[in-house]
This record gives structure tokens, C-alpha cells and sequence, in this order.
């Protein structure tokens, strides 16, 4: 199936070939039929792909300052491929699709079913089901191509809370000022739109608006103060897409006493306090569709608002709109400028440049004809992996993946075999680029008989599963920490590696950093117990981030502070024999507490340490520091850059240009062992216990 993107570096348009999405819970498969291009939007999207480095940096001021932070702590040669690799992922243009379900049988939405959703420009799309809708039988499919469009006009008007004879004016007659205009005359307004355009100006007198056309020349306020009878406007939609301030100016001079402003559109946001406060006005900015929009529960995990209390939600202003255009009260026919099949999307980017277009619509009637579910892309059938080992799969393909772990594996000398993603886009992408044979949305692709070992780096509560489904096709398995989220799941694998005979490993990378590795060689001749300090500043992540999930992520302890009691478990040598954790206590400040934690360790030999796990700090400040102290000698080490001995006779010091945290050297190690048949890396024994300890120092601090 093809898919629509842009390229970032170079706004170029591409049409690429990308598996069939995999089927997910509580989402739906849809096969479309129709897609609109949103001017607006997309055009935006091309002109910050096409503009060059220094533009895009003048139009985030707040991402540079981001890169400049991690500068300072990473280094340059980190911060500009991060930069890069973040520019590399192509771009899913489009959100207003219209087709028919294919699959969502756990989602109330029948095989067959004509819907809409915020799907992208593909042949077939997956969407979460509360932002999918049904169409109701008077509604052709052109027509409900309009429908998100419409959904985000609506929610607009909402907050605008129009009533029954009312003043309104719709600044910016796009295609969300169009269809704000049939909206609000469905609700009994009376509309002046405002535009630059002489056609879109006709078209909202059309849909029965009075309108001002600024390119003859006519003044706005002086139509506004006559449309209102001399009382000013009672509201003010603002759809337009502009950096000037003058148009919120405009805005608050023509509203009335206690008058009321809302923002749809991208305007300057510099206020006059005087314009506001002499009449009270109240101004508010509109959140695309709807409530629900941006709400991990309510998008991705389904969860509805209770109808009572949350009368519209994104769905159900996706539903308002289609009944609307079902009465006749929104026509969208006038409003269609283009049409072109899939196959000309080129063609139809191109008139992006062309200000006399309006609705650019896709179809995809031709495609439908094709047979469009495989579920795997060939990317380079040239690759031989007949008697050859080091024959590597790829389960995930996220940003860790595609910056970090596929170049070390491709640098190790792996024989890339598939990538396996649920979405089949960053299959294809990274799958091209780093010469993968296949790209596919089914992980039983991955572990065919060409493949001898598979490398695991999906979402934290999917590894154990994916872990042991290798394992039962006897794979050597590289699991991209943590191993596993409980000790029901880590004993299932510890039996599979043990009856597979096969290897296990995971990403606990530190260990083989060249400079981790110098502080071993030097604490491996002190007979005498150490004593550590570890400090990771770890930078907060949001309480709803999917790490933070328990049951999806297993919070940040089993996620990444495993890092550091493996690291402390390397340094060492000797196994861990006790531990405490305490973590920041309840507060009203803090939501998330357990990810700002002290966690002590005790050894056999008798060394004992401190991991501080710290997510409140500062970006400026480096993220981790190491410190071991023995035999009146001290070891420093700053951000896998900078190693400093302290009273350590015969050592000094050791500095990098750039940090290495030991990725490169951790998949070298890994793919020796697979190719020479030899023991892994990390010890089995040593996998399994750190991963147990993580999980109880964990659930200690949950207690």
C-alpha cells in the first residue's frame, strides 16, 4: 500500500510503498476512499520542509534553545545527529480520510462501514476508533472528506457560544473560515466575512454571509460597526493564518461591550492591554477538533468523556458535522477546487503554491481495485544469509532504534535481514536506509530461518512476549532494556533462553563505554571493597508518557535506572547481596515521585553505593556522574566524556572529544559472540539478577 510524506530536510513530497498496517486493539483498519489536503496546514508543513537551516531555526526559537542545552552537556558531534536523525523521519501529511472499515471488530465499527477519521493520506490508514465516525447515508464521500476540517470550525464556534441572532464575524475565509460560516448561519448568526480573496469572498455571500474584501480596499471596522447597527459585533472566529498583530486588534475594536474573541487560526499574539480592558473582552484560543484532542486516555486508550458531563468531544463534533452536511446546512461542493487520484499526488502538492485553490481532494478509486494488505515490503533482495551468522531482525524502529541501535548493529557488521514496526512506516524508512532485506507489520516475519538472531527494542511491557517468541525459534535474543516488567515475566524467559540454549542480552550499554571500561581495568587491581556514587539527572518526562505507565512502561526505575545497578553490579564483580530505595515522598507539587529516588546497593565482597535517580533537575546541568572511591583513590567520571583520577597513583586522566556511552561497543561484543559461538557479553546469571533487583527496588518504592 502507498502512503503520502514529506521530507524535512527539503520539503519534498514523496509516495512510498509501506506494509499493511498491523491490526491493534481498539483500533480501527480503514481502506479510503477519499482524502482532502488541508491547505492551511499542510502548505505550512512544505514551506518549513523547503526552508533552509537558518529558517528553521528562526521559526522554533524553542527547539534551538533545546539544542543549545544539549550542546553543553552531550557535546556537538551527539546534539547534531540527534538534530539530523530527528529531520531524516518523514513526515505522515494529511488528517481528514474517509474510507471503509477493514478491521475493528473490538471497536463497535462493522467490516464494510463507511467512516471518517483523522487518517492520513494512505491507501489504508489505523486510527484509534474515538476519533473515527460513521457517515450517515445522505453524506457522499467527498463531502465527508470536509468533515475534521468542519470539526475543528465547530469547536471554534463553541467556544465562540453563539446564540440565536447574533453578530458574528469569521476572520480568514480558508477552508475552516467556509465551513465556520455555513456553521454559524445554521445556528441563526448573522456573518460578516473577512478576506483578502475576491472568490472566497463571493463563496461566503454564497453560504449567506455579508462579507468585507480587503483587496478593493473596504474598511472592515466601518462595515463592522454598520453590519452590528452601531452596537459592535457580539463575537469575533478568527480562522486566519498570519504573523500580524493587527488582526487581534481588528478584532477587539469591532467587538461589542463584553464582546467574545476566538482563535482557530495562527495569528501575531502581541495584545493591546487597552484594547481588552476597556471592554472586557474575553479571548480564547481553540484546541483543533475538541475535548479529547491531545489526551493520551481518551485518543489512544479509548477512553471516552461521559456524555452528561462532556456533551462534545472530538468524535462527536465529527458527527455533528456529517449530520449537518446530511440536512443540506453544509455544502462543500462550491469549496472543491481540485480533484486528483492517488497516483498524481505530486501534481496535487504542486498546487499548494497556487492561491486559487481551496479543497484539493485524493482518490483512491483505482487503488481500491488492487489487492493493498500485504503485510511486507521487500527493500533489497539482493542479500545472501544462506550459511552465515550474525543474520539480524529488528522488532521497533523508534527514535533509540534508528539513531542509536541499528547503525551500532550495521556497524558491528550484522546481516540485516527485517525491521518490524505496527505501523510499517519507520519499517520502510529506516529500513531503506540502513539495508534491511524486508520491511513488515508482523513480528512472525522477523523470526523466519534465515534469522539467527533478533534485537528487541518496542514498547517495555511487549519484550518479555516478543523475547520469548524468539527464544522458542531458537534466535539468540538482544532486548533493549529493561528485560522485562515483573518476575513472572523474567522467569519465563530465564526457562526459554535455558531450553533454547541461545544467548540473551540486554542493552545495559554503559558497561562497555571505553571510559567504564579504563575505571574497570583500574579497579580490578584494588583488592579492596569500593564505594559509589552514581547521579543521573534524568530530565522529567510527563506522568502520562507511556514510560511512566506501570503496566506499559514499568516506570523509570525498571526502565533506565537499571542502567546503573547493572553498571554498579560490572564494577564490582561480585553479586548483589541487599538493597533499599526511597523515593521523594506525597506532595502537592509532584504527581510522579517515584523517579526521584536514592536507591543503596550492597556486595559480597563488601562494596556498597548510591544510584541518586534524580528527574527533577536542570538541563544544563550534565545528566550523569559516576564517582568511586577505594583505597584512598577517587574516580570521576562526567558524562562519558571526561574521566579524572584523584590520588590514583599511575592514572590521571582520560577525556573524549565526544560522548560514548558504549552502544557501538556493547553491539560489537553482542555480534562477536553470536558469529564465534561464545558466551554472552554479560553473563546470563548477571541478566537475570539485575533484571529481578530492578523490579523489587521498584516495588519498593511503589509500597
Amino acid at each position: 500500500m502507498r502512503q503520502i510524506f514529506q521530507d524535512l530536510k527539503n520539503g519534498e513530497m514523496q509516495l512510498k510503498e509501506i506494509p499493511y498496517p498491523q491490526v491493534k486493539c481498539g483500533n480501527v483498519n480503514i481502506k479510503t476512499t477519499k482524502t482532502l489536503v488541508s491547505i492551511g496546514t499542510e502548505r505550512m508543513l512544505v514551506d518549513f520542509g523547503k526552508a533552509g537551516w537558518i529558517e528553521k531555526a528562526r521559526s522554533q526559537p524553542d527547539k534551538v534553545k533545546m539544542v543549545l542545552e544539549k550542546a553543553k552537556t552531550d557535546g556537538i558531534a551527539a546534539t547534531y545527529d540527534a538534530v539530523k536523525s530527528k529531520l531524516d523521519q518523514p513526515l505522515p501529511l494529511g488528517y481528514c480520510n474517509v474510507g471503509t472499515v477493514l478491521d475493528g471488530s473490538d471497536t463497535g465499527f462493522e467490516k464494510g462501514t463507511r467512516v471518517v477519521s483523522n487518517g492520513n493520506h494512505a491507501e489504508v490508514v489505523r486510527v484509534p476508533k474515538n476519533l473515527v465516525a460513521a457517515i450517515p447515508e445522505g453524506v457522499d464521500d467527498e463531502s465527508a472528506s470536509f468533515t475534521v476540517l468542519g470539526a475543528i470550525a465547530m469547536q471554534g464556534i463553541r467556544l465562540v457560544k453563539p446564540t440565536l441572532g447574533e453578530t458574528v464575524v469569521v476572520t480568514g475565509l480558508g477552508l475552516i473560515g467556509l465551513l465556520a460560516v455555513q456553521i454559524l448561519k445554521a445556528n441563526g448568526c448573522r456573518v460578516l466575512g473577512i478576506d483578502f480573496d475576491t472568490t472566497k469572498c463571493d463563496l461566503a455571500k454564497q453560504f449567506g454571509a455579508e462579507v468585507v474584501d480587503l483587496s478593493k480596499g473596504e474598511d472592515a471596522l466601518a462595515i463592522a460597526e454598520a453590519f452590528s447597527r452601531g452596537h459592535g459585533v457580539d463575537a469575533v472566529l478568527i480562522t486566519a493564518s498570519s504573523k500580524s498583530n493587527d488582526i487581534m486588534h481588528q478584532a477587539a475594536t469591532m467587538c461589542r461591550k463584553r464582546g467574545r474573541i476566538v482563535l482557530v487560526g495562527v495569528v501575531g499574539l502581541e495584545l493591546s492591554r487597552a484594547d481588552f480592558y476597556e471592554k472586557e473582552l474575553t479571548f480564547q484560543v481553540s484546541c483543533s477538533y475538541g475535548p479529547g484532542r491531545y489526551d493520551e486516555e481518551y485518543e489512544n486508550k479509548g477512553k471516552d468523556y461521559p456524555f452528561a458531563f462532556v456533551r462534545w468531544t472530538e468524535q462527536r463534533n465529527f458527527e455533528a458535522v456529517l449530520d449537518l452536511m446530511a440536512t443540506g446546512a453544509i455544502d462543500v461542493q462550491p469549496l472543491i477546487s481540485h480533484r486528483f487520484e492517488i497516483d498524481e499526488a505530486k501534481a496535487a502538492y504542486e498546487k499548494l503554491d497556487d492561491r486559487a485553490s481551496l479543497g484539493i481532494l485524493l482518490d483512491y478509486s483505482k487503488s481500491n481495485k488492487v489487492e493493498i494488505t500485504s503485510s511486507t515490503v521487500s527493500l533489497n533482495e539482493s542479500t545472501d544469509f544462506t550459511e552465515r551468522k550474525g543474520n539480524v531482525a529488528f522488532i521497533g524502529g523508534g527514535n533509540y532504534a534508528s539513531r542509536v541501535l541499528i547503525p551500532a548493529f550495521k556497524k558491528a557488521g550484522a546481516n540485516l535481514t527485517t525491521i518490524v514496526t505496527s505501523g510499517g512506516i519507520s519499517a520502510v524508512h529506516h529500513g531503506k536506509k540502513n539495508g534491511f532485506s524486508n520491511a513488515t507489520t508482523e513480528i512472525e516475519h522477523a523470526l523466519d530461518a534465515r534469522t539467527d538472531t533478533v534485537v528487541i527494542a518496542t514498547q517495555h511491557n511487549l519484550h518479555a512476549s516478543q523475547a520469548i517468541a524468539a527464544l522458542e525459534k531458537s534466535k539468540h535474543v538482544f532486548v533493549e532494556k529493561p528485560l522485562a516488567l515483573n518476575h513472572e515475566e523474567i522467569d519465563a524467559i530465564e526457562a526459554a533462553q535455558k531450553k533454547a540454549n541461545t544467548m540473551v542480552m540486554v542493552g545495559y550499554n554503559r558497561r562497555f563505554a571505553p571510559q567504564v571500561q579504563k575505571m574497570k581495568q583500574l579497579l580490578d587491581k584494588k583488592a579492596a571493597p569500593k564505594t559509589f556514587i552514581m547521579t543521573m539527572n534524568a530530565g522529567d518526562i510527563p506522568s502520562d508518557h507511556w514510560t511512566q505507565d506501570p503496566a506499559v512502561g514499568g516506570g523509570r526505575i525498571i526502565g533506565e535506572a537499571c542502567h546503573y545497578i547493572d553498571l554498579m553490579r560490572f564494577f564490582v564483580g561480585y553479586k548483589i547481596t541487599s538493597f533499599n530505595a526511597v523515593s521523594m515522598g506525597n506532595n502537592d507539587y509532584v504527581k510522579v515521585t517515584e523517579d526521584k529516588a536514592i536507591i543503596t546497593l550492597a556486595f559480597e565482597d563488601g562494596s556498597v553505593g548510591s544510584i541518586h535517580y534524580f528527574s527533577n533537575g536542570g538541563k544544563s546541568f550534565p545528566k550523569e556522574r559516576i564517582e568511586v572511591f577505594c583505597d584512598n583513590g577517587v574516580l570521576q567520571l562526567d558524562n562519558f566524556r571526561k574521566l579524572t583520577g584523584f590520588g590514583w597513583k599511575g592514572f590521571n586522566k582520560l577525556n573524549l572529544w565526544s560522548q560514548d556511552k558504549g552502544q557501538a561497543n556493547c553491539s560489537e561484543a553482542f555480534m562477536e559472540a553470536v558469529r564465534h559461538g561464545t558466551q554472552s557479553p554479560i553473563p546470563q546469571d548477571e541478566i537475570f539478577e539485575v533484571a529481578r533487583i530492578s523490579v523489587d527496588i521498584a516495588e519498593q518504592l511503589r509500597k
